[in-house]
């Protein structure tokens, strides 16, 4: 008998996998990749809501742990995948270059916000009122994460690329059977696919459509991510990522002619410079009503729990909701009522 059983693999499937393993906890995972929000991830971290200048949700307590777990992380695939890098706000005005500096004396975000504008000349992009830095920022490069941490699974037996029937998923009071394999708890990690899941489709998942593009601007030379109607995030080679749209209305994971306008329009009225598109991604966030994630167990099945919701901050939020619901499966440590289900008992109890 295993552990665990975890369907899906994606950022929330990982985080829980490598918080096992740490563990040392036996695993296997199921994913057919019908779900691609995490390959298509923008991946940045950063503590700060810039459009309210609010504090993030656990956010101190999601960065303390970050650099470890992905230290871990990269020791375990042999790839960096963490990259920090410094992320300005362009600002548009006095006004506004005023309240980012009242916005870093605020005592809860005065780590996490520089209170100094910074003036930086960047060929093709006009900035006369600076930018505004936050601290302690950079991202993870879902899609390599994704196929290294996915390709490691597969070298060692414990990922299976196929849909998971659950027809076929008896429970017992001490474990639960699927097909031929016996597992003590089983973790449901399927992102926007728990729609099609009988325990959790009741839960208020609601997912929207994120759209990236992938250009190629010559000259450009950032150094730093750009935030300003889209973020331009430099990948090196004279190649960016840029995004993201959100659509709450359609469902589907293919890239459209609308989001491409938009995300090019935004681009450039943010940068003058000639550039090429390489690529044109699209997924599904899943996201909450709320805004907030969800993790627990099943009201009636004491081995059967979720991890999803992870939404546009799924590197800061998937290991620290990992470490939450796996002390709660081991230690009966109550996981923060910000995420966890029963919040929502009304629905699911």
């Amino acid at each position: 008998m295993i552990d665990y059983i975890i369907v899906g693999s994606g950022l929330a499937g990982i985080s829980f996998a490598e918080t096992a393993l740490q563990n040392n906890k036996t695993i296997i995972l199921f994913d057919n990749h019908s779900q691609n929000s995490s390959t298509v991830a923008g991946g940045m971290y950063n503590a700060v809501i810039l459009k309210r200048y609010t504090k993030a949700w656990k956010a101190s307590e999601q960065l303390q742990l970050l650099d470890s777990f992905y230290e871990a992380v990269e020791n375990r695939i042999g790839t960096k995948v963490n990259i920090p890098i410094r992320i300005f706000r362009k600002i548009f005005s006095a006004e506004e270059q005023n309240d980012f500096i009242h916005a870093s004396d605020k005592r809860d975000l005065e780590d996490f916000l520089s209170p100094e504008i910074v003036h930086k000349n960047y060929n093709g992009i006009t900035a006369p009122f600076g930018f505004g830095e936050i601290l302690k920022t950079g991202y993870v490069d879902t899609a390599l994460l994704l196929k290294k941490y996915q390709s490691w699974l597969k070298e060692n037996n414990f990922l299976q690329e196929n849909s998971f029937q659950f027809s076929e998923l008896q429970i017992f009071p001490d474990y639960v059977q699927y097909q031929n394999i016996q597992a003590k708890n089983i973790v449901f990690a399927e992102g926007f696919g728990v729609v099609n899941n009988p325990f959790f489709n009741n839960l208020p998942i609601v997912g929207t459509k994120g759209e990236l593009l992938l250009v190629k601007i010559p000259n450009l030379n950032l150094d730093a991510v750009i935030k300003s109607s889209v973020f331009i995030m430099p990948l090196g080679n004279d190649l960016y990522k840029v995004g993201a749209t959100y659509n709450w209305d359609d469902k589907t994971n293919e890239p459209t002619v609308e989001g491409k306008k938009e995300l090019m329009e935004s681009l450039k009225s943010i940068v003058s410079l000639d550039f090429e598109i390489v690529d044109h991604v699209a997924g599904i966030r899943p996201t909450t009503k709320d805004r907030k994630p969800l993790a627990g167990t099943h009201p009636k099945h004491a081995n059967v729990h979720i991890l999803n919701g992870l939404g546009t901050r799924g590197v800061m939020i998937g290991p620290h909701l990992a470490l939450q619901l796996y002390n709660s499966i081991e230690k009966n440590i109550e996981i923060d009522i910000e995420a966890n289900i029963k919040r929502f008992k009304k629905i699911i109890w």
